[in-house]
C-alpha cells in the first residue's frame, strides 16, 4: 500500500492541524516552522513529519534538563572536559582510572573519589570534567569549592534553613568538594564535613579534591578526631587518584617568562 502523503491543494489546512495537535511550545517554535516547509518540500508523508516533530520535541526537553542541572551543578569552570585536559603533561597520572570514573559506574554504586596533588595538576580540571559526565548519564551533580559550601552551611544556618540545604546536599548523586585546603577554613569546618559525608556514606557519591596529604587534614581542619571519622567513611569505598607532581600553572608562567627573556 502507498504511503500517505500531504494532500494537493491542502497544505495550509494540514499545517493548522498539526499546529492545533501540537504543544503550544511547540507549534509556536521556528523548529516546528522549519519542518513543516521541509514536509511540503520533500514531500513527507504525515507520519514522518510526526515522527520528526516528536524527535525535535524529546531533543528539546533533554537539551532544557542538562541545562538545568548545569545550572543546579554551578561549575566554576563550565567548560571543562576530559578532552581539553592535557594527560601526557603528567604522564605517570591513572588515565584508565580516569576514564572509568567519567563512566559514572562508581556513582551508581554509591562509591567515593578522593583527587590528591599539588596546586596547578588538574584535580579542579578533572573533578569539573567528571560532573558534567555524570550529567551527560542523568544524574543530579552539585560542585562546590570547599570554602563556599562551609560559607553556605554557615548561612544557611542563620538563616534556618540549615536543615533543607544538608538535606539537598546529603541526597545528590553526586557531590563535589573541590580544593579542600585552599583556604583557611572555619573552625567548625571538620564537623560539618564530617555530618556531610557521614550522611552520604553508602547512599550517594562525594567527589573530593586536596592539595593537602590525608596525614596534614587533622592539622587544617583542627579535630584530628572528626577527621579521622571523615576519612574512614570516605576512604571505605574511594577511588583514589594522585594527580602531580609537575603543575600545569607552574609552567605555563615559566614559559611566558622564557619568551620574555629571549625577546
Amino acid at each position: 500500500m502507498a504511503a500517505t502523503r500531504w494532500p494537493s491543494g491542502k497544505t495550509s489546512s494540514m499545517a493548522t492541524a498539526f499546529r492545533l495537535a501540537m504543544p503550544a511550545s511547540v507549534a509556536s517554535s521556528r523548529r516546528f516552522a522549519t519542518r513543516l516547509r521541509q514536509a511540503q518540500a520533500e514531500k513527507l508523508t504525515p507520519i514522518d513529519l510526526v515522527s520528526a516533530l516528536v524527535a525535535d520535541e524529546l531533543r528539546r526537553r533533554q537539551d532544557r534538563l542538562l541545562e538545568r542541572r548545569h545550572k543546579l551543578a554551578r561549575f566554576r569552570d563550565p567548560d571543562r572536559s576530559l578532552d581539553t585536559f592535557d594527560f601526557d603533561f603528567n604522564k605517570k597520572m591513572n588515565r584508565a582510572l580516569v576514564y572509568e570514573l567519567a563512566t559514572a559506574r562508581f556513582i551508581a554504586q554509591r562509591e567515593d573519589v578522593l583527587m590528591l596533588g599539588p596546586p596547578g595538576t588538574g584535580k579542579s580540571h578533572l573533578a569539573q570534567a567528571i560532573g558534567r559526565a555524570a550529567i551527560q548519564q542523568g544524574y543530579r551533580v552539585i560542585y562546590r569549592e570547599a570554602h563556599t559550601l562551609l560559607e553556605e552551611l554557615a548561612d544557611a544556618t542563620l538563616a534556618g534553613t540549615r536543615k533543607d540545604y544538608v538535606m539537598e546536599l546529603a541526597s545528590v548523586p553526586l557531590l563535589i568538594i573541590d580544593d579542600l585546603g585552599m583556604r583557611k577554613l572555619a573552625h567548625t569546618a571538620a564537623e560539618d564535613l564530617l555530618e556531610l559525608i557521614m550522611r552520604r556514606y553508602e547512599r550517594a557519591s562525594t567527589l573530593l579534591t586536596s592539595n593537602r596529604p590525608v596525614d596534614d587534614w587533622g592539622k587544617l581542619l583542627g579535630d584530628t578526631a572528626a577527621v579521622t571519622a571523615l576519612l574512614d567513611r570516605l576512604l571505605h569505598h574511594a577511588h583514589v587518584l594522585k594527580c602531580g607532581p609537575r603543575s600545569w600553572r607552574t609552567k605555563v608562567q615559566t614559559d611566558l617568562r622564557t619568551e620574555e627573556v629571549s625577546k
